[in-house]
């Protein structure tokens, strides 16, 4: 989660990513590509068929992706494949109220002979509303499995783009054959964010051409109606853009407007207030403190599904300034409105909904934990990932709940969701099946593996990549006894050249490691983390400061330096 309290230059430096998963896709072919049986009956499982409503012993009969009954004397069609669910418990498929999973980004347009920066095209000033997510989404995206593993089936993909990107497309996270495509056109997406080097280049200015285009286009409607009913009216312009906003300007499409901070958020409510929009609020990471605005403008809400990094808060020192104390105390202080912010909103009557744009899909279940022990409910958890997107996209009719006549959109559990230790055991999609394995805190050592196997010392070469470009150096680790301690070198965020710094706290568990380094800029103290996987010479993992987020880190060991024992 982006905040304000540290410097930029830092977050260059700090990247992890996520480990994407090899899934396996149950009860069809290797491929994936069709399915054994279009009829599947999940019996005698513990049931949720909705947010608040306690889980019962029923079956659950699914056809050619349509839940057929739920209920405890089903006839089963002697076709169906049976999957004992005696210990499973099931829930409605959780939809993601955003998404940028398998989004690719659009390339980037030339600028013509005799460009003009205070005038530039629509389209090179990232003003395009007739462009479709559907049109940049490729399931094949790590993310995109990494989604579905988590339990989410539908999402509702944002394409990637300048201030106006265009379009939403609700899609299902079903069938690599499918075109997966639920609903087009479900809102306009667009940001506070400018172009580079032309207009508009600043938050303001981007309202100021929101206001610009929404008023042309508006303009243009009423001039066309006139234009097909009374003779002698000149004939109005009609551009891509007017026509992509004309569902806009009728109510029939909202916007979707990004809006992390709380300043963004003030601008998009007083752009709805002025121009009429139906507004849909995304993104949300700072607004505990106007939570009561929020509720007034009546706008939908998908706050991010992302809480910030304890680790700094950890870290802190006992022996440190009066200045760095306060320092501290700002840092808790933040950290503990960002996490209860979410039960806020609950409690305020909102109902929200999630998006995970920008998050790290291994994370998602943790980030949830941590908002429910700090004031969200339980139920209000589940209507965040069920009902109340279902609602805010307009599916009711056919998603966010466990019922007949609705899609086969499933999560299966072990245990129920949110007990510790439940793990996720099948997603269905569409009536597609995935399975999963489940994993086991002794996997390792009933694997034959031992802790003393793993080679931690050593000289490891490490890479990061993030959006302020990619970073590297060497993490150097000794042992002596059961202790390890070490040193890492990094690009100075003054900007002169590399530095390093001791290690610490290093622990080795199974094949992870995990270690601590302190980083200094503009006068404050910056605990990182790294956390990563070893398997024989390769390390993968991340890179977490808190307030900030987690960026890809890989490393490997040094061939000189690997024992031949």
């Amino acid at each position: 989660m982006k905040r304000t309290l540290l410097k930029a230059g830092v977050i260059g430096l700090l990247v992890s990513g996520w480990v994407s998963s090899n899934l396996v896709l149950g009860q069809s072919d290797p491929s994936g590509k069709k399915r054994i049986t279009d009829t599947y009956a999940i019996t005698n499982a513990t049931v949720f068929t909705a947010p608040g409503k306690a889980g019962t012993k029923a079956t659950v009969l699914i056809q050619d992706g349509i839940i057929l009954g739920v209920g405890t004397n089903l006839s089963l069609p002697k076709e169906a494949r049976v999957i004992a669910g005696d210990s499973l418990f099931i829930y409605p498929g959780f939809i993601d109220g955003a998404s940028d999973a398998g989004i690719t980004k659009p390339k980037d347009l030339e600028r013509p002979e005799g460009f003009v920066s205070s005038n530039p095209a629509d389209e090179i000033a990232g003003i395009t509303p007739w462009r479709s997510a559907k049109d940049q989404f490729s399931s094949s995206g790590d993310k995109v499995d990494d989604l579905r593993k988590t339990g989410f089936t539908l999402i509702q993909s944002v394409p990637d783009g300048g201030m106006i990107a265009g379009k939403t497309s609700i899609l299902v996270l079903g069938s690599p054959t499918s075109t997966n495509l639920l609903k087009d056109n479900a809102s306009l997406a667009a940001n506070f964010r400018g172009s580079r080097g032309m207009y508009p280049g600043t938050p303001a200015g981007v309202m100021a051409k929101f206001r610009d285009v929404y008023e042309n286009a508006e303009l243009t409607q009423q001039r066309g109606q006139q234009y097909a009913s009374v003779a002698g009216v000149k004939r109005p312009e009609i551009t891509p853009t007017y026509s992509a906003m004309s569902e806009v300007i009728n109510g029939q499409t909202p916007v979707l407007f990004t809006t992390p901070t709380e300043l963004e958020i003030r601008r998009a409510i007083n752009l709805q207030k002025e121009l009429g929009f139906n507004l849909v609020l995304t993104g949300l990471e700072e607004y505990e403190a106007i939570i009561d605005v929020i509720k007034a403008s009546n706008a939908k809400v998908l706050i991010k599904l992302e809480t910030p990094s304890d680790k700094s808060i950890k870290a802190q020192k006992e022996e440190v300034t009066e200045a760095t104390k306060a320092q501290y105390e700002r840092v808790k202080d933040a950290y503990s409105k960002a996490i209860a912010q979410a039960g806020k909103l609950e409690k305020a009557g909102i109902p929200f909904a999630f998006t995970t744009v920008g998050t790290k899909p291994a994370d998602l279940m943790k980030s949830l934990k941590v908002m429910m022990e700090n004031g969200l409910s339980e139920q209000g958890a589940m209507a965040a990932l069920t009902t109340n997107p279902a609602n805010i996209l307009g599916i009711s009719r056919f998603a966010g709940t466990i019922e007949k006549g609705k899609m086969a959109n499933l999560v299966l559990t072990t245990d129920s969701l949110f007990k510790e230790g439940s793990q996720i055991k099948h997603v269905v999609v569409d009536g597609f099946v995935y399975d999963y394995e489940l994993t086991s805190k002794k996997k390792a050592e009933a694997n034959g593996e031992k802790k003393d196997s793993l080679k931690v010392e050593g000289n490891w070469d490490y890479k990061t990549e993030s959006p302020q470009g990619s970073s590297g150096g060497v993490l150097a680790i000794a042992k002596e006894g059961d202790t390890y301690s070490g040193t890492i070198t990094y690009d100075d965020p003054s900007g002169s050249g590399k530095t390093s710094a001791p290690i610490r706290d290093v622990a080795v568990e199974g094949n992870k490691l995990t270690f601590f380094f302190d980083v200094t800029a503009s006068g404050m103290t910056i605990a990182v983390e790294i956390s990563g996987e070893i398997s024989g010479t390769s390390m993968d993992g991340t890179m977490s400061i808190a307030q900030i987020g987690s960026f890809p880190f890989e490393a490997t060991l040094s061939p000189t330096l690997i024992s031949n024992n």
